[in-house]
């Protein structure tokens, strides 16, 4: 008796053409995967949205993205300012932090390095002696008794009275919302620039002026569109905006590390 098996279909080898074609397809195919993989490191290709994981700030309009850096800065507690400021007074170093009742940081002239420290109207700056032996505008070389009172006052803090020219002008810089909208303002039409990232945090530039002539603004595309960097037009200098909302303690100083000038502050 004769068994029927069924029959296997062996199937025969591609032709070289058909193997050739079917390597072409693979070739064209890797080609787009592989730009997919370089380009997916910046989000900027192959359906990749730049903005997931994002506050979303980043597709709005560039004026738009500059309304909403002002306010949250606007509804800020606290932040940390450090940077340089170029004005036709001189140049300004500033590492201030700064909230709503005061502020506490140091300032650095072309003169003189001094700290400050505010607490509601009580503004205290605390210097070297040679911050107070330098020019008090008189046109008059310091006297002995001068050096004498400023060895005295050397690393103490001095209460500045309010009735003091000098007052309002270190005041200024312990000003948190005054000090935050005369930096951060840009001039000029608003348009969108580059993304970037500072200290870690992915931002997105807005900048007055194509060129950023009238300043360039870094706003943060993470949490709060905080404004973390400011470059001015001009060379006029750059601040960078941090610790935001961190609260830190404001105390007056103890009076034994306070003195009185018992004159008018030199003027800084």
């Amino acid at each position: 008796m004769t068994v029927r098996t069924p029959s296997s279909r062996i199937p025969s080898a591609p032709s070289a053409p058909a193997a050739r074609a079917r390597t072409a397809r693979f070739r064209r195919a890797a080609v787009p995967l592989a730009l997919c993989a370089g380009l997916a490191v910046g989000l900027t290709a192959c359906g990749a949205d730049p903005d997931e994981g994002t506050n979303g700030v980043g597709k709005l309009s560039a004026p738009e993205i500059e309304r909403e850096a002002r306010s949250a800065a606007d509804g800020a507690k606290a932040v940390r300012l450090a940077g340089t400021l170029v004005s036709k007074n001189g140049t300004f170093k500033l590492n201030m932090r700064l909230k709503k009742n005061g502020a506490t940081g140091s300032v650095t002239t072309k003169n003189s390095t001094f700290e400050l420290l505010r607490v509601g109207d009580a503004l205290f700056l605390k210097a070297d002696a040679g911050f107070w032996t330098h020019d008090k505008g008189d046109g008059k070389k310091p006297t002995e008794s001068d050096t004498e009172a400023a060895d005295k006052l050397d690393d103490k803090y001095v209460k500045v009275p309010q009735d003091d020219p000098s007052y309002k002008q270190l005041r200024g810089f312990t000003e948190m919302r005054p000090l935050l909208h005369g930096l951060i303002g840009l001039h000029g039409e608003v348009v969108k620039g580059d993304r970037d990232q500072i200290g870690g945090v992915r931002t997105v530039k807005v900048k007055g002026g194509a060129d950023g002539e009238g300043g360039t603004l870094d706003v943060a595309l993470e949490g709060s569109p905080y404004p973390l960097r400011f470059t001015r037009g001009g060379g006029a200098g750059l601040v960078v905006l941090s610790e935001w909302d961190k609260d830190f303690p404001l105390t007056e100083p103890a009076r034994e590390e306070t003195l009185d000038y018992g004159s008018r502050l030199p003027r800084t």
